[in-house]
């Protein structure tokens, strides 16, 4: 039976180009379309108290989003930030949070996402030994390698 837990996820907006400017914005941005998407919460990242001589109460992350979702709506919540960074030049999103365990860093598509879940459901304690190899689309951060599986090699006809 799935979890009806919500998961936290911070997706992170990146530019080719470094614009703190210009990422704060598109942050705030994605922040309000998000609050009528597919999720339960979406804040800025917040980092703590703001450097002295700031009008800030807090400091917050530029270009993150903490995320609150359903693991069942987490694709619908990658193809949606995905479509929402194709409708700019130079931009590009990442997923970082904890599934079935596991701390994952993800970028690429919501399929290569819902292989990387449907392993997790699967090995709800994935160890390294359990680790498949396949595409870098979904590389987790300071754990043990959980990545989709390999698609499956087709001969030439």
């Amino acid at each position: 039976m799935e979890s009806m837990q919500p998961l936290s996820v911070t997706v992170q907006i990146e530019l080719e180009e470094r614009d703190d400017e210009l990422l704060d914005s598109l942050a705030r941005q994605l922040l309000d379309e998000l609050s009528e998407g597919p999720v339960d919460s979406v804040d800025l990242v917040r980092s703590g108290p703001a450097p002295a001589g700031t009008k800030s109460a807090e400091a917050v992350t530029l270009g993150a989003l903490a995320v609150a979702v359903l693991p069942s709506l987490l694709p619908k919540l990658v193809e949606f930030s995905q479509a929402w960074a194709l409708r700019g030049q130079g931009r590009s999103v990442k997923f970082k949070g904890k599934v079935g365990g596991q701390e994952v860093e993800f970028e690429g598509k919501a399929e290569d996402l819902q292989r990387i879940l449907a392993m997790l459901s699967a090995t709800p304690s994935a160890s390294p030994s359990a680790t498949p190899a396949a595409p870098t689309s979904a590389t987790p951060s300071a754990t043990p390698s959980v990545q989709p599986p390999a698609p499956p090699e087709t001969s030439p006809a």
